[in-house]
């Protein structure tokens, strides 16, 4: 997760310049929540886009996992949608608690880790250990065997 975001960093980075050039006239509190949406919507192509070609990001290539279907296939568009939107599970709980009693800086972030924590513990209760989002998107990470390298003393 940690490579993951640090590659999103940059998708972010661009995406937040273009939103800003597009909306630099705009009342900034008129357009927050559009810019939530356009986050979340650029998110989503990401993830989608990449799950749904080849089932792997950058950071899942170098760890050697693929997403695949549960009948070894590639990931369909639909499932790849249902995954990425679930997968937000990973979050939206704790930041609503984290937003209905106003809980703010360290705090807030205690509870974002403590949500994170119980949502991984989803996997202990599946029989083949998979996470609640790949169930109900009907995905599994499978391990991808490594390419042999060529080694210099050849």
């Amino acid at each position: 997760m940690v490579y993951e975001a640090v590659l999103l960093f940059g998708v972010l980075f661009a995406a937040e310049l273009v939103f800003d050039l597009l909306t630099q006239n705009l009342n900034p509190d008129g357009i927050k929540n559009w810019h939530h949406v356009y986050l979340f919507v650029i998110l989503g192509v990401y993830f989608t886009y990449f799950w749904g070609h080849g089932g792997q990001t950058l950071p899942m290539q170098t760890w050697h996992i693929r997403l695949i279907s549960l009948d070894n296939l590639p990931v369909s568009l639909k499932q790849a949608s249902i995954r990425y939107c679930a997968a937000w599970m990973w979050f939206l709980p704790a930041l609503g608690v984290s937003y209905a009693f106003d809980v703010q800086r360290w705090p807030s972030l205690i509870l974002l880790f403590a949500g994170m924590c119980l949502w991984a513990l989803t996997s202990r209760f599946d029989p083949n250990g998979q996470f609640l989002h790949d169930r109900l998107a009907k995905t599994r990470l499978v391990t991808v065997p490594q390419k042999p390298r060529i080694s210099d003393t050849e």
